[in-house]
């Protein structure tokens, strides 16, 4: 029986718990487990609740601290015309940088995701030029980063480089002044890609602003605000790297709704072919069209004393212009007349009316 009897406190210990000040029968393991102290948790187990682990690395969901902070960032897909202007920009882009490199350029993008500014800033991998960009109607900035392997490619490519050859890199050096040239130049075709990529949401043109090498002084919104990043891969052959397009919340927020439509067509959320459609089908609507002679108010009381052969005299000449209306709204002023021995009216003006603001 003093066997099963210290099976409930070894049982107790195992869950930590101390037995009862009554019972004397305890074990020393039982009370050498309880005087033990909590064991502190380790970094693997500090990531993982904080969500830093290796799994963010790896694009999956973020875990822990992690998802409540970032849970003011708005998701690139509330705005659904916006993955739609890039993968235009990446056909337009496509045409333009085969006709400056006369070479087989191929552009992907790679990822679109949402993030805060400041943490780009501190992940760019250096060396790396940074381009800011004007907004000209939006009054606002964005920023383009490009890579080492892509500074070097563009360089080789454009300064006659043999295709199929690996280009040199020479690290630990300032870009020359003739590598930031062209690098430049090829941000600048981008930008104008990208204006006319926006042209079916709105018109907006991107004007290149400087060149940086520093994230410092790239500094175009502040760490805390939300911004979207679109990194786009350009291949010419056996060539190639990474450019990295950030434009704020703060940016966009001028077309915000026209970004919230929904994709349908190719002609963002317009289709020319319904629209005539719809347009020859109004012109075919029956309306009725009243000729108003004249208007009298009375009171209720006289209204209800009308009957058979009562006169309403109206102070009118024979010739007084009569109103044509539709509904509540008057579209023209017309005379009575005879034709055909029918009482009709003859259009003498037609009403205008101002043009409605916003249209």
């Amino acid at each position: 029986m003093s066997g099963t009897a210290d099976e409930p406190e070894e049982d107790l210990a195992g869950w930590g718990l101390a037995p009862e000040d009554g019972d004397a029968a305890a074990s020393p393991s039982s009370a050498a487990t309880a005087a033990a102290p909590p064991q502190p948790l380790s970094q693997a187990e500090i990531d993982s609740l904080l969500g830093l682990g290796d799994e963010m690395d790896s694009g999956d969901r973020a875990d822990g601290m992690h998802r409540i902070v970032s849970s003011g960032l708005v998701s690139y897909e509330r705005l659904p015309m916006l993955e739609i202007v890039f993968d235009r920009l990446v056909r337009i882009l496509s045409t333009s940088m085969r006709t400056l490199t006369s070479d087989n350029v191929e552009v992907s993008i790679d990822k679109i995701i949402s993030l805060r500014f400041g943490d780009y800033l501190n992940s760019i991998p250096l060396p790396a030029l940074l381009g800011v960009f004007h907004a000209q109607e939006w009054d606002n900035y964005g920023l383009m980063v490009v890579d080492s392997a892509m500074i070097y490619s563009v360089v080789d490519v454009l300064l006659g480089g043999r295709s199929g050859t690996t280009p040199m890199r020479i690290e630990g050096r300032p870009y020359t002044t003739i590598e930031r040239s062209l690098v430049e130049k090829m941000a600048s075709q981008i930008l104008a890609d990208l204006s006319q990529a926006f042209n079916p949401v709105c018109d907006v043109t991107f004007r290149y602003d400087r060149t940086e090498t520093n994230p410092r002084f790239a500094a175009i919104s502040r760490a805390s605000n939300a911004a979207i990043l679109v990194k786009l891969r350009l291949e010419m052959e056996e060539r190639g790297g990474f450019f990295e397009i950030v434009i704020p919340y703060a940016t966009l927020e001028p077309i915000r709704d026209v970004l919230l439509q929904q994709f349908m067509g190719e002609r963002f959320g317009r289709d020319n072919i319904w629209e005539t459609h719809l347009a020859e089908e109004l012109r075919h609507t029956d309306v009725e069209l009243d000729a108003v002679l004249a208007e009298q108010t009375m009171d209720l009381c006289e209204v209800m004393n009308l009957g058979v052969g009562s006169q309403l005299m109206f102070s009118l000449a024979p010739d007084a212009p009569v109103q044509m209306r539709c509904g509540a709204t008057t579209l023209f002023i017309a005379t009575t007349g005879n034709r055909h021995n029918q009482v009709a009216v003859q259009i003498q003006q037609k009403i205008d009316f101002p043009a409605r603001t916003g249209e």
